[in-house]
């Protein structure tokens, strides 16, 4: 007789939930919140990291902007673009023309992880950000400017896990000045919205 168990879909596929997609939580909630109320009107608007689109839906429910997501995941494109999300599977901001966007949304992978606990799959690529935490954060920053129109602006979401005076450090020379827009925190964190503007 075989294991009945073994036929059963795991609880995320009972929910309808992709166990290879990050989905929505408070970081996400915030950086859509903090980014509606901060935007002027862009016309184009790039979620970086979209996951499950969640949060690039949030943006476009509220503005009359294009919102375009990229994530490196394909379950993760494949999820946002069920969602009515046009994304693009891409390696940060690589694939974008410059000055293609008034906006740009990043909700980086933050969670410092040593490499001798990293686990090499989709989730860890959507939670863990290396040993300090910034592995995507400073190639982020390196780029991101290249794509935003001449008025464009940046909103990244920050942990303390993450060291945020050099998060700030490192925005501040890639270009950027620094605003935070909203905080909120929790038992293990503080989660920050930081404004970079050229």
């Amino acid at each position: 007789m075989g294991n009945a168990d073994n036929d059963r879909p795991s609880l995320a596929e009972q929910r309808g939930v992709d166990g290879h997609v990050y989905q929505p939580a408070e970081d996400s909630a915030l950086l859509a919140k903090a980014a509606i109320d901060d935007m002027a009107a862009p016309e184009r608007v790039l979620e970086v990291g979209t996951g499950s689109g969640w949060v690039a839906e949030q943006i476009t429910d509220e503005s009359d902007a294009r919102v375009v997501g990229s994530d490196l995941n394909p379950h993760a494109c494949r999820q946002a673009r069920e969602q009515g999300i046009e994304t693009a599977r891409a390696d940060l901001v690589a694939p974008f023309t410059a000055e293609s966007f008034g906006a740009v949304l990043f909700n980086p992978p933050y969670l410092p992880t040593e490499p001798d606990n990293e686990w090499d799959d989709w989730m860890e690529h959507a939670l863990s950000g290396g040993a300090d935490g910034r592995r995507l954060i400073v190639p982020f920053l390196d780029d991101v400017g290249r794509v935003l129109t001449a008025d464009g602006v940046v909103y990244l979401l920050v942990s303390s896990l993450t060291g945020y005076e050099t998060v700030v450090d490192l925005a501040e020379n890639a270009g950027f000045e620094t605003t935070e827009i909203a905080q909120e925190s929790y038992p293990f964190e503080v989660l920050s919205v930081l404004r970079l503007a050229r």
